[in-house]
């Protein structure tokens, strides 16, 4: 809660944020001075008491301070408004912040995320989100790190954001994990950060994680990005980084992207590292590999593992790799190839920085492709990562588009339902984990749907299961959106996501031609779509505007070709 005192000894008109904290709690604030003229303050009592206080002088950017509570009770963190802004305050007992997660205590109006009633997406608690990274399960939970800007909704500066759960939907927000150098930390200037990265647990059975990230600096020489890694033995803090690729390899003509470190462990039982990067001719994924059972050093360059230079497209970025219908170490085990095609633009539909699939066998060294997919022919499930879970492959996506990215559109996002990859019919399917079905709260009367009549949804957190007649079959599934005209339909020419906004020029087709389901199964939310056709043999996810839901929809099918239809409303 906050509110405003006036101090009796200098008239000074405060803002106060009070909350109830137990002993031991740890404070994370994020604080700027309000101008040059006099530094940020922010003071904290506990019953009336002092217990501590914190400073900065810097205007330009929120700086990062900590405060320990000795004692519990009611807490107060005070400051002038006229000389201290403050972006982000949170607490936490460390020995339980797994299992609790932090307490927001505040947040500025200017990275509060917007309210999403009866949401079920992956969302931060303030500010920007991009890319997924470090995706996993450690120590027997999930574990989901983010690229983050906790100060604005805009990209800026990068952090890792951090959250965890026991079943991929229901999260625990946990403190941020990782911070900008302190160099990049002291202007919100967009310069660089603690770009994409990966994960693994640590080796010998030790308790906790390794991350491997990208750091990111604006016009440095010669490299602009370069690669980190840095432990986490309690999963919450990590300690210093090291710096273990210091540069792209020479002579083969990349340009300064060299990013997104991957990790995995090969056929051959060695860790193997994908970066992302490209030449003059398009995008290329670099392997390399380490002979250290701890993958903290000793990474040598193998060679290019994959080189792709379709639609138009700069650089390979975000590249990930699990084996799919096999162990690793099984030679007869195919492997997906997965990375986003920075730029692309379709000619045939005028979509962009589209998703590839590619599938084919791995030796540790080399790459033989049988065939390749598009991941996603909705677009909007960008910088797509995975891992090898105990029920087998698990991904998880960035629910947008570097397409939508301006300062006029509204660009709070979410993450993409965690879906299940596995070959099936000589194809790769991603249907939604089963675990999506927990989030069923009561079904709702679908009997107009059939005779085409307005069905209304509610919040529009809904899930709608189409059961066609034949595959193939046609329909038009119209939903009433406040923003924006959203379809799903079925025709000769495949299935489609109809997109439009009538202040935006032409939207792109978003269609997988030639598809032709015989069942579709569609999840609504406040920003989202993502169709489900055949278990995920072909999967769309489009953003949509705005924060709310579709209010309603509505059928048009020639008679006998929906054969049966479903609507649950979905909640966490």
């Amino acid at each position: 809660m906050t509110s405003q005192a006036i101090s009796p000894s200098d008239d000074v008109r405060l803002e106060t944020i009070s909350a109830v904290l137990p002993a031991g709690a740890t404070i994370h604030a994020w604080i700027r001075a309000s101008h040059g003229g006099a530094p940020g303050r922010l003071t904290a009592h506990v019953d009336g008491d002092p217990a501590g206080a914190v400073e900065t002088s810097n205007p330009d950017e929120f700086e990062f301070r900590l405060l320990m509570l000795e004692s519990g009770g009611e807490a107060a963190f005070s400051y002038d408004p006229a000389t201290t802004k403050v972006s982000v305050l949170y607490a936490f007992l460390q020995p339980r912040v797994l299992e609790k997660g932090i307490r927001l205590l505040h947040v500025s109006p200017g990275n509060a995320t917007p309210e999403a009633p009866g949401g079920y997406h992956f969302r931060p608690p303030f500010g920007w989100m991009n890319d997924p990274n470090g995706f996993g399960r450690f120590s027997g939970k999930l574990h989901l790190f983010y690229q983050h800007y906790p100060h604005s909704l805009r990209w800026n500066n990068m952090h890792w954001g951090h959250a965890v759960s026991k079943d991929y939907l229901r999260w625990t927000h946990l403190p941020i994990f990782l911070f900008p150098s302190d160099e990049l930390a002291t202007r919100a200037d967009g310069r660089g950060g603690a770009f994409s990265g990966s994960a693994i647990a640590l080796s010998g059975g030790e308790a906790g994680l390794r991350i491997f990230f990208t750091e990111h600096m604006k016009d440095r020489e010669p490299e602009e990005q370069v690669q980190f890694t840095a432990i986490s033995r309690d999963l919450v803090n990590v300690e210093p980084a090291d710096l273990i690729l210091p540069a792209r390899p020479a002579g083969l003509g990349l340009t300064t992207d060299f990013r997104d470190p991957y990790v995995f462990l090969g056929p051959d039982g060695k860790w193997k590292m994908l970066l992302g990067t490209r030449d003059r001719d398009g995008g290329v994924i670099l392997l390399y590999q380490t002979d250290d059972p701890a993958a903290a050093t000793g990474w040598t360059f193998l060679g290019m593992l994959h080189r792709e230079n379709r639609f138009g497209m700069t650089a390979a970025e975000c590249p990930c790799m699990v084996p799919l219908d096999g162990p690793a170490n099984d030679p007869m085990t195919r492997w997906a190839l997965i990375f986003g095609l920075l730029t692309s633009r379709d000619p045939a539909t005028g979509r962009r920085n589209m998703t590839l699939a590619t599938v084919g066998r791995f030796d540790g060294r080399s790459f033989s492709v049988e065939f390749e997919q598009e991941l996603d022919f909705g677009t909007d499930a960008y910088a797509f990562q995975a891992f090898v879970d105990e029920t087998g492959p698990i991904g998880i996506a960035w629910l947008a588009n570097w397409t939508d990215i301006s300062r006029e559109i509204d660009m709070p996002t979410a993450m993409t339902l965690p879906r299940r990859l596995a070959i099936q019919s000589g194809a790769l399917i991603t249907p939604p984990v089963s675990a999506v079905e927990s989030l069923r709260r009561r079904r709702l009367d679908a009997g107009g749907f059939l005779d085409g009549r307005t069905v209304d949804l509610a919040n529009g957190s809904v899930e709608i299961l189409l059961t066609l007649g034949q595959a193939g079959n046609a329909f038009r599934l119209d939903l009433e959106h406040p923003a924006a005209t959203v379809a799903v339909q079925s025709d000769d020419d495949g299935l489609s996501i109809l997109f439009a906004v009538a202040s935006a020029k032409a939207s792109p087709r978003y269609i997988a031609a030639g598809a032709r389901p015989s069942t579709v199964r569609i999840f609504l939310d406040a920003g989202s779509i993502e169709v489900f056709a055949d278990d995920g043999r072909w999967t769309g996810t489009k953003r949509l505007p705005g924060f709310k839901g579709v209010s309603a929809a509505r059928l048009a099918a020639p008679e006998g070709n929906i054969a049966a239809a479903e609507i649950w409303q979905l909640g966490l």
